[in-house]
């Protein structure tokens, strides 16, 4: 696999205590302003905050001068938000690592509740906890689905909800950072490679806001979040489960954005999801038919 990018810093002894946020943005002049917001009114006192700009023509530039004083500004070209976030953490001198979009917040309180439960698990290298998904205006939808670390469940689906995250500086140089070349799973990538080895620790506690509006990418680019996705479990695992190859083929067959737009139940999308789920995975098709076997009553009744 090519080089991620991210060379760790070295830290000085006062940095143990220093949690470092990087955002990477371009044209993020609707949100980015509430991300700030939610960074710097944490109430931990030992917070570095990088923003990326990776070429921003609208407001952007303007709205982060406003927090030049507080933030570290870097500008520039970058090969998507991967490398932006490797080249921040590259910069970054804390031991604990965050990140959020440029449309995410994070929750009151969420870093000190963070490095509380870093410095109970002294052997975790990743803590997480619950998010809520939230619309335009900040009103919350949903709960995102995090649940109880488990590496069998997480080759299944995303049980982690990124911008509710922080990994221990160690563990993402370990890792080698981000994958470059990956543009929609890149989190769900690094949460797969560093499950091998490391100690994953959830808490009961509300972390971020996830936004959902039609142009994040989530949700304006499906088959390419879809395609991305199932290329990432493959190389990680040799294997493209049922829940992923069932999801795109219902939105082959409705075109919707599966979160604002739901999709109807059918016998199709099933049929659909076991020739796919063959053709995804030539040298395990038996593990598919008996996965598609296991998951048939549970597709049709969900649709």
């Amino acid at each position: 696999m090519r080089s991620r990018g991210f060379v760790p810093t070295v830290n000085s002894a006062t940095s143990a205590s220093l949690v470092s946020v990087v955002t990477p943005v371009r044209n993020g002049e609707r949100f980015i302003e509430q991300t700030i917001r939610s960074v710097l009114s944490q109430n931990y006192p030992h917070v570095e905050y990088i923003v990326a700009d990776g070429g921003s023509t609208d407001g952007t530039p303007e709205i982060l001068a406003r927090y030049r004083d507080r933030i570290t500004i870097v500008r520039g070209p970058d090969g998507g938000q991967a490398d932006a976030l490797n080249r921040g953490f590259a910069l970054a001198r804390g031991d604990i690592l965050g990140w959020l979009n440029a449309d995410d917040m994070y929750a009151p309180g969420a870093i000190a509740a963070a490095v509380e439960s870093f410095e109970r698990n002294t052997d975790a290298d990743v803590v997480y906890g619950a998010a809520d998904h939230i619309d335009d205006e900040g009103n919350v939808i949903d709960a995102y689905p995090v649940e109880p670390f488990d590496a069998q469940t997480l080759s299944r689906r995303c049980i982690i909800c990124q911008p509710a995250a922080f990994v221990r500086r160690r563990a993402m140089a370990g890792a080698g950072g981000l994958d470059p070349g990956l543009h929609y799973a890149l989190d769900y990538d690094l949460w797969i490679r560093l499950s091998r080895t490391k100690r994953f620790v959830k808490i009961d506690r509300l972390l971020a806001q996830s936004r959902m509006h039609p142009l994040n990418k989530t949700l304006g680019f499906r088959r390419e979040v879809y395609e991305e996705t199932m290329a990432v479990l493959r190389r990680n695992y040799g294997y493209v489960p049922f829940e992923w190859v069932y999801g795109y083929a219902s939105f082959l067959i409705d075109r919707k954005d599966q979160y604002f737009e739901t999709s109807a139940r059918t016998p199709l999308k099933v049929l659909l999801s076991l020739l796919l789920g063959i053709f995804r995975n030539p040298a395990r098709p038996l593990r598919f038919i008996r996965d598609w076997v296991s998951h048939r009553s549970f597709a049709v009744s969900r649709g």
